[in-house]
């Protein structure tokens, strides 16, 4: 991907509440499963692939805790910084612009590592592997991971996502991948169409007029609504058999 077009996609998503699919609700589940909402001490949180903070300031409205918010690109922060002043919480969250697989963290320095709709760019199992070492005995891991639902699928459907991210798979084979790791499950669920649709997808598509007047209706500008188009079309026609899988887990 070159410059120009890492600024579009930068232009496309920024003002947008989510970069992927995610919701309130779903964000309140995980919290739940994990036993966060309960905790008394005040937390240490590392939020990995943040985007413009969607889940980081939920985590800061619901918790007691002291969060950073990692992700590589300085736009997203700023917009993220700028929300969490709206929000009042900004005393609570500190940004950090870094890519998730060289995090500068020190072992053991966290009582969770959340990550939505992130880990991805970096493969689930090294992501899961290299975040371990920075979780606290008895931490939680709490990541989303797009995830089978089915156990065959279409085989349009399977090309795509061998071209796109083989890393994909039922869920019994992440849970497996947590278990190698050092991790015992605590919880899992998928996230509903909601997500998708209402909370991810439609905010995009609103916008793609004027993200294309904003950049003079360039070819470029074009390129990536029409692949934006391409990909909800792939979900709206294969919703049954993928979405994002929500793990909740705990460091042995």
């Amino acid at each position: 991907m070159d410059d120009l077009q890492m600024q579009l996609l930068i232009d496309l998503h920024r003002s947008n509440f989510r970069q992927g699919p995610g919701g309130e609700s779903e964000t309140q589940q995980a919290l739940m499963l994990a036993g966060l909402l309960d905790k008394s001490p005040p937390l240490k949180i590392a939020d990995i692939g943040c985007g413009t903070g969607a889940s980081t300031i939920q985590l800061a409205r619901e918790l007691d805790a002291e969060i950073t918010a990692v992700d590589f690109l300085p736009e997203f922060l700023e917009e993220l910084q700028t929300r969490a002043r709206e929000h009042g919480v900004a005393d609570k969250i500190s940004t950090l612009r870094c890519s998730m697989d060289a995090l500068p963290f020190a072992d053991e320095d966290f009582d969770v590592i959340w990550s939505e709709g992130a880990i991805y760019n970096m493969g689930f199992e090294a992501g899961v592997s290299a975040w371990r070492r920075f979780l606290k005995p008895g931490g939680k891991l709490v990541i989303s991971e797009i995830t089978w639902l089915t156990s065959e699928r279409p085989s349009e459907l399977q090309a795509h996502w061998d071209a796109e991210y083989s890393e994909i798979d039922v869920a019994s084979a992440k849970i497996g991948v947590l278990e190698r790791h050092g991790f015992i499950p605590e919880g899992y669920f998928y996230l509903p169409t909601s997500c998708w649709f209402e909370n991810y997808y439609r905010p995009m598509q609103n916008g793609f007029d004027a993200f294309l007047e904003r950049n003079g209706g360039s070819d470029q500008a074009r390129e990536i609504i029409e692949s934006e188009k391409a990909e909800i079309a792939l979900y709206e026609k294969h919703q049954n058999h993928y979405s994002y899988g929500v793990y909740i887990a705990k460091k042995i």
